[in-house]
């Protein structure tokens, strides 16, 4: 199988008219520099109405947007802040680089995300912050995880870097916590190829986030300071008129892919030691960022990586398991930071950094049993059929049901 949309190139990304249309309206202007321009400006808007009314501030990416929302908080050095065992490692490396310490939660092995009671197990008198992913698209659960963290007066953040227009309790991921982070990467949802973007409706961090991205300078004040150690992680104007454009299109772009993901899932009904996402309760909707399928190895002689083998095999491009969890990267088991320093790591508790496989065992069960498909809104219903098809040959053919890969074609 072969000619699959993909999120890398144009196949898979709705860009066309629309953002070369007003790419061609910033380069007459001649105002590259979101701090004179009107496009960056028009996203934060438009975002903050999505967003229940949020301030929103756009920065330069995903990592810089999870930066700033810690930034925001201001944590001492050697704060420790708990997060997924399952992420980026964009979501983690800003936490270094603010000198503290990243504390990884268990995750649920079938939604792949942190819940309440995995969080609650990691705080410590040091907690300073808890940064929340929604995985693939799937919302996590920030109520319960902010019911536990009030009770500690600990602020929550939300990673929502791969669930746009995810929902829990009709309520858009984004709005259930005290900060939000976004990202406008290549393969996002919607994109400007790098970029992202934070929220909150909390005023005073508001101020403070917008101050971080412009090197804590205010450039309304008559005479404009640097009010304290800060970044430059703006957004440019070409990218804003890009995401103004993007944003016109997220609503279609979600509802396609659940659509799809939808045919999909009732394609693979029925398939014994198979299953694909779960969520969080009938509430919640996920909105497919990737598409995962669980595999039983007790059922499905090879389980995963047999799986992965024989879908690549027949064209269909897939990950065995999301990634490492995040406490297996170099950077992280070996302390890799600052020249020889290992700091923050030299201040933080021995539990803080006790990575033992008992610590996160619906880590390791959920990433030793998921197939992880790409997705993307340019997928058409003969695409997915097929995918579908293949899924259901290769099933056959690992457990010795059906007629296996007699059928591909």
């Amino acid at each position: 199988m072969s000619g699959l949309p993909s999120d890398q190139d144009a196949s898979g990304r709705l860009l066309g008219s629309e953002e070369r249309d007003l790419l061609e309206s910033v380069i007459k202007s001649g105002v590259l520099n979101s701090t004179r321009g009107r496009f960056v400006a028009e996203l934060e808007s438009r975002l903050g109405e999505l967003l229940d009314g949020a301030c929103v501030v756009a920065c330069s990416s995903g990592t810089a947007a999870v930066h700033t929302a810690l930034a925001a908080l201001d944590p001492e050095p050697g704060s420790e802040v708990i997060t997924s065992a399952v992420t980026d490692f964009g979501a983690v490396a800003p936490l270094l680089w603010q000198g503290c310490i990243p504390v990884f939660a268990d995750v649920d092995p079938r939604t792949l995300n942190v819940t309440p009671a995995s969080v609650e197990d990691r705080i410590s008198p040091r907690t300073c912050a808890i940064v929340v992913t929604h995985l693939l698209g799937n919302p996590a659960d920030v109520p319960g995880i902010a019911t536990v963290a009030r009770a500690h007066g600990i602020p929550v953040v939300e990673d929502c870097s791969q669930a746009y227009g995810a929902t829990l309790d009709s309520r858009p991921v984004g709005t259930l916590a005290d900060i939000a982070c976004f990202s406008l990467q290549q393969t996002k949802h919607i994109t400007t190829g790098e970029g992202g973007f934070v929220s909150t409706r909390v005023g005073a961090l508001g101020d403070r986030i917008h101050q971080f991205v412009n090197k804590a300078r205010n450039y309304a004040d008559p005479e404009p300071e640097h009010h304290f150690l800060a970044m430059n992680y703006r957004m440019t104007e070409l990218q804003g008129a890009v995401g103004v454009a993007q944003l016109a299109k997220l609503t279609e772009v979600v509802s396609r892919r659940r659509s799809l993901a939808g045919r999909l899932t009732a394609a693979l009904e029925g398939h014994e030691g198979l299953s694909t996402a779960t969520v969080l309760r009938n509430s919640a909707s996920h909105s497919f960022w990737r598409f995962p399928v669980h595999v039983d190895s007790g059922t499905v002689p090879g389980g995963m990586q047999a799986l992965a083998r024989a879908l690549k095999a027949a064209g269909v491009p897939c990950a065995a398991g999301y990634q490492r969890p995040a406490f297996e990267w170099r950077a992280i088991k070996e302390q890799r930071t600052f020249g020889t320093s290992r700091y923050p790591f030299t201040l933080a508790h021995p539990q803080a950094v006790d990575y033992a496989p008992h610590r996160f065992k619906g880590t390791h069960e959920g990433l030793r049993n998921v197939v992880v498909l790409p997705w993307n809104e340019c997928y058409t219903e003969a695409h997915v059929e097929r995918i579908g098809a293949v899924l259901s040959a290769v099933h056959g053919e690992l457990t010795g049901h059906g007629e296996g890969m007699a059928r591909r074609e």
